[in-house]
C-alpha cells in the first residue's frame, strides 16, 4: 500500500463551503467506482476554514498519470471537476490548470 497527501483550497466563501460538502455526502456513484478503478482503495478529505487535506491510501500498481489518463476519457469525471471547480482555487505556487497538490512527508512516527 501506498499513501499520499494531498492539499487545495477552497472559494473563502462560507454558502460554497457548505454547497462542497454537501456534495460531498453524497458523491456520485461513477466518481466512487473511478477513484477505485484508478488503483485507489481509500480516500478521506478533511477541512480547516477554507484549506482542504486529501489522504488517498492506493495499491502498488497507483500513479497519478494513470489517473489522469482516466479521468480525461472519463465524461462523468469531468462533469464532477466542472462542478467542483467553482469551489476550488489553486495554492500559491500551482502550476496553471492545477487543483490539488501532493504534499511531502515532514515526519512519520
Amino acid at each position: 500500500m501506498k499513501k499520499y497527501c494531498l492539499a487545495l483550497d477552497m472559494v473563502d466563501d462560507s454558502e460554497l463551503i457548505a454547497e462542497y460538502e454537501k456534495y460531498h455526502q453524497n458523491v456520485w456513484p461513477e466518481i466512487k467506482q473511478s477513484i477505485l478503478d484508478s488503483g485507489i482503495t481509500n480516500m478521506e478529505i478533511y477541512r480547516i476554514h477554507n484549506r482542504l487535506i486529501m489522504i488517498i491510501e492506493t495499491n502498488e500498481n497507483f500513479s497519478f498519470e494513470y489517473k489522469n489518463e482516466l479521468d480525461n476519457n472519463n465524461p462523468k469525471v469531468q462533469e464532477w471537476e466542472k462542478l467542483m471547480s467553482k469551489f476550488q482555487q489553486q495554492l500559491p505556487h500551482s502550476k496553471p490548470r492545477e487543483k490539488w497538490q501532493l504534499m511531502n512527508k515532514v515526519f512519520s512516527l
